[in-house]
């Protein structure tokens, strides 16, 4: 392994340090600099030319100067995957933080990865069920989907998502299900409480969490989610394993592409954030999905927090058109005390009928699902009404459209934190609930199916 050595430092400007007159450095080679009293920093070629490299440092760069020592290792940023690493909790650079023994590589990836040849690609289609009747039902995840979790700041994302971790496994199929967790600038406290979660539920046996903290440097950010997939690719498509990858919070992601971006002056687009953010987001969220004559699967649940609930924001908006949906976690419904309060009006699965109905749920399913999205959405119009008019100018029909949202919001969103409910019964549940209001109001579903269902 070649390693070029240079003391050329020209000048150090946050994350970044400016080398001159160098040769033969790549994009992407791994740079380690030694500081005059021994202390190894390690980094990345950021951007490489003819006068100078541009080195994004991981650990902070305070104390380094102009007689610290550059090292080109020739290499690029590689991750040491194995199936060993169920179980293990690791920093944001893919060491092990959990006192357990070395690990030992099976082979070292890339963390660039490689992109799935389209033509290679198979479609989503098998159910993946969450525990959740929210999204089980009404936002159906299918493995092989990218399908975001919108969030607000103060909103309880990070217990969802550990819901999820608990909870979630494929249906009906043998496939080992495995979950890989990123946490991305999360504070400490959240770092205690996720690793405590995973021990104590037994969801740690089969995951491989990473955690990179706020207190952590910037540059360190960017790589921890491409750590996280990596790792999953090698379990999904060399184990032949159902890999769930779970990844919070992508804002703070965002965040530490913004602050890279701004030390090196480059011309800000939307809100401050780097003009190349969608191609940077769309790198990290095609890397789910499923190949062709290859066992297992990529399923990525990315959760982010909108500043301000701003659906419109940079990040929410560029997610969503790389995205195959979204679920919207709703500050109204959390203020009402349901949990968790996932808000089934803006949310939306683009892959649900690829992975409901007869042969993968149940053949209810589509027509359920319909119809407690549109008695729903009718409610909450009367409920605008009633605020107006009062309940008295209410027809009988109104009334019990409205008595079966209040039902819904309590019952089927209202679930709590620690309540796995399987499809089943998410379903027999949605039935109790639509069978509140008369008959001939359940326009979207099949008559057969209402004698059938309906008492």
């Amino acid at each position: 392994m070649t390693q070029e050595e240079y003391q050329t430092i020209e000048q150090v400007k946050g994350p970044l340090v400016f080398v001159e007159k160098t040769r033969n450095v790549a994009y992407g080679d791994i740079v380690e600099i030694e500081s005059p009293d021994g202390e190894v920093k390690r980094g990345e070629v950021l951007e490489t030319s003819k006068d100078v490299v541009v080195v994004q440092v991981y650990e902070e760069t305070q104390g380094l100067g102009k007689d610290a020592r550059v090292r080109f290792m020739d290499e690029n940023v590689k991750m040491p995957c194995t199936e060993d690493l169920l179980g293990r909790i690791l920093d944001g650079t893919g060491n092990p933080i959990d006192d357990g023994p070395e690990v030992i590589p099976e082979e070292e990836r890339d963390i660039q990865g490689e992109a799935i040849n389209p033509y290679s690609r198979e479609l989503p289609e098998d159910f993946i069920q969450t525990g959740i009747s929210t999204i089980d039902v009404a936002n159906t995840l299918v493995k092989g989907q990218k399908l975001p979790i919108f969030s607000g700041s103060g909103l309880p994302h990070n217990e969802l998502a550990k819901q999820i971790a608990r909870q979630a496994d494929v249906k009906g199929e043998d496939t080992d299900f495995a979950v890989v967790f990123a946490g991305m600038g999360i504070t400490e406290e959240e770092s205690q409480e996720f690793i405590q979660e995973f021990e104590d539920t037994g969801a740690l046996e089969r995951s491989v969490v990473f955690l990179n903290k706020a207190s952590d440097p910037a540059p360190e950010r960017i790589i921890t989610p491409r750590m996280a997939l990596t790792t999953a690719e090698f379990l999904a498509f060399e184990k032949g394993m159902d890999v769930l990858v779970i990844m919070t919070d992508v804002t703070n992601y965002c965040n530490a592409l913004r602050e890279v971006s701004a030390a090196r002056e480059e011309v800000p687009g939307r809100r401050g954030y780097p003009g190349y953010m969608y191609t940077d987001l769309a790198e990290l969220y095609e890397r789910a999905g499923l190949i062709e004559g290859k066992e297992g699967s990529v399923t990525q649940l990315p959760i982010l927090t909108m500043p301000n609930d701003d659906q419109t924001h940079p990040i929410p908006d560029l997610t969503g058109y790389i995205t195959e949906g979204q679920i919207v976690v709703d500050r109204r419904l959390e203020n009402q005390g349901l949990k968790p309060p996932i808000d089934i009006l803006p949310s939306l699965s683009r892959l649900e009928d690829n992975g409901i109905g007869e042969g993968y749920t149940r053949a209810d399913h589509g027509d359920v699902s319909d119809q407690l999205y549109a008695l729903y959405a009718e409610g909450e119009n009367l409920r605008d009404l009633v605020s107006i008019v009062g309940e008295d100018a209410l027809s009988e029909r109104d009334e019990k459209i409205l008595d079966f949202t209040k039902a819904f919001e309590k019952r089927f969103v209202g679930q709590g934190f620690t309540e796995n409910r399987d499809i089943e019964d998410s379903l027999d549940l949605a039935w109790e609930l639509l069978s509140i209001v008369p008959k001939s109001e359940l326009t979207r579903i099949e008559p057969e199916m209402r004698e059938e269902r309906l008492p």
